[in-house]
């Protein structure tokens, strides 16, 4: 099936659009918020460097953290749209909407905590540019989980497959 065949059959852009509202505010707007106010923080009032010698140690912590974190979001992401999202189906596309949007959720916020990393950071050493790379890891992932047509196309692919097999999910 192409994606043109797909669309006449579902209505993508309305299975993707929702999810990728609030992916866009949980991974790209918070993100940019923490980051002006450390911007503004650090042009105005810079935090002291409360960790000393320490400093390079916790950016490591933190990176590994990071990577963690995502890598498990991933994971998460996969697993759980592997999962069947139908419950019957006479209402596939409402609940493969419905599905994809409350398992986007955890792992958009999941992916945007990895900001917070990079704005605890900040604040306990002071070091503005080494925090702005965690913000820009966590919009690279971003990129990674974000719905496309391609994935969704694929989710449902999967999840038709899912429910003509009988395996449907208990409401």
């Amino acid at each position: 099936m192409t994606i043109e065949t797909f669309d006449r059959d579902y209505d993508l852009p309305s299975l993707v659009i929702k999810p990728l509202y609030f992916g866009l505010v949980a991974n790209i707007l918070i993100p940019m918020a923490l980051l002006l106010v450390c911007y503004y923080l650090e042009m105005h009032t810079p935090p002291p460097d409360r960790i000393g010698i320490g400093a390079n140690t916790l950016f490591i912590v933190f990176a590994v953290l990071a990577v963690g974190q995502a890598a498990f979001a991933l994971w998460y992401r996969a697993r759980q749209f592997a999962r069947p999202m139908v419950t019957h189906l006479d209402r596939f596309e409402e609940d493969v909407k419905r599905g994809l949007v409350s398992r986007s959720r955890p792992v958009f916020m999941m992916v945007g905590a990895i900001s917070l990393w990079g704005v605890a950071y900040y604040l306990l050493t002071g070091r503005f540019n080494e925090g702005v790379m965690f913000v820009v890891f966590s919009f690279i992932v971003f990129q990674f989980i974000r719905p496309r047509y391609g994935s969704v196309q694929k989710l449902l692919d999967h999840q038709l497959a899912l429910a003509k097999r009988g395996e449907l999910l208990s409401s």
